[in-house]
């Protein structure tokens, strides 16, 4: 039987679980190989859009059937926990910054078809953060422009005493590393709310360069975090920039574990997937290995939002207090379900018991 990491307060409620992140308006459609060549991109990538996309998204939406996700990682997280939660709606809050416009209005629309309490920070320099997926058969090439995203103001949202508010409401905290190349102070100010409170700040490595670039500022939040969630590849970049001198992931699980903590109340536990194969958790005293849902091949449609699903699933019992094994089990569960649809998408209902 694995520990609970238990929180304060008995039970949840709505603003349990607080994010912030990179809100991006995902725009899916089937394209053709003329589109992809035009703009020279593979059929299966990922990309940050250049200037020789600025035409992309509008003619995606002018010339193609659209559907439209609200989408960045954080957000997707989010959404996912309150789907596996269901009631009562709004338990997860998410802050992020997103122009006027017209792609605003809609990710304002879906946030709230998930019933997700979203707080945006609304300007007008930069438009709305999007991502482009392009389908093609079984692949998708994906193009993100931050553009808003990049714009969130601590003075100007996070400082605020109606959103800081919504902040102590919650008692599990989930950032995922990408807000590490927009706003650190913000980060810093959640994760020291959460350490001197004792509540559960969660992070996620999020991608290699992450680990790589922002390596000071992933470290200066280390020291607050509860729960650390990567996937191999990101756990094997971090050991490499950390000098942890091995490849292993059990003993880079054990060794990310073991970095310094602020809050002494409570000891870190890290969590790395390895796609298919199982899954490690370090906890202060051993390593406990989780075998993933095995899912048919054929089956499997887009294992691109695995990695969010698998943290949404997580979340959405340790805000309920569950045992770390139980939280496993729904983020396995989660990403399953997941990866057998299009985009971050689900069903209307969960049948995870």
């Amino acid at each position: 039987m694995t520990p609970r990491l238990r929180s304060k307060g008995t039970w949840w409620h709505a603003n349990s679980l607080f994010g912030m992140g990179n809100p991006l308006l995902d725009i899916c459609a089937v394209v053709d190989k003329d589109f992809l060549d035009k703009y020279s991109l593979k059929p299966n990538d990922q990309i940050l859009a250049e200037a020789k996309h600025k035409e992309l998204f509008e003619e995606l939406v002018k010339k193609f059937k659209v559907e439209y996700h609200a989408g960045g990682a954080t957000q997707n997280s989010i959404k996912i926990a309150q789907w596996m939660i269901q009631e009562p709606h709004k338990v997860g809050t998410f802050f992020g910054c997103i122009g006027k416009d017209k792609f605003g209005e809609i990710l304002k629309e879906k946030a709230e078809e998930v019933h997700v309490d979203a707080h945006y920070y609304e300007q007008d320099e930069e438009p709305t953060g999007t991502c482009a997926a392009c389908i093609t058969g079984d692949n998708r090439s994906l193009v993100a422009n931050l553009a808003a995203a990049n714009c969130y103001k601590k003075d100007k949202h996070l400082d605020l005493e109606e959103n800081w508010k919504l902040v102590e409401k919650a008692k599990v905290y989930y950032i995922a590393g990408f807000f590490l190349t927009v706003s650190l102070e913000s980060i810093l100010k959640v994760a020291k709310h959460a350490s001197e409170n004792n509540k559960l700040f969660c992070m996620n490595l999020s991608a290699p360069f992450i680990c790589q670039f922002f390596k000071d500022n992933l470290m200066q939040v280390m020291p607050y975090v509860d729960v650390l969630f990567g996937n191999e590849t990101e756990a094997t970049a971090f050991a490499k920039e950390q000098d942890f001198d091995t490849k292993d992931i059990k003993e880079i699980a054990r060794k990310a574990q073991a970095l310094p903590k602020d809050n002494k109340k409570r000891q870190r536990v890290v969590v790395i997937t390895q796609g298919k194969d199982e899954t490690v958790m370090a906890l202060s005293d051993k390593i406990e290995t989780f075998p993933v849902v095995k899912t048919d091949p054929k089956y499997i449609v887009d294992t691109n939002g695995a990695g969010d699903a698998f943290v949404g699933g997580f979340l959405s019992e340790l805000v309920q207090e569950k045992p770390l094994d139980q939280c496993v089990k729904a983020a396995h569960y989660a990403a399953n379900v997941i990866i057998q649809r299009a985009g971050c998408s689900f069903p209307e209902k969960p049948d995870f018991k």
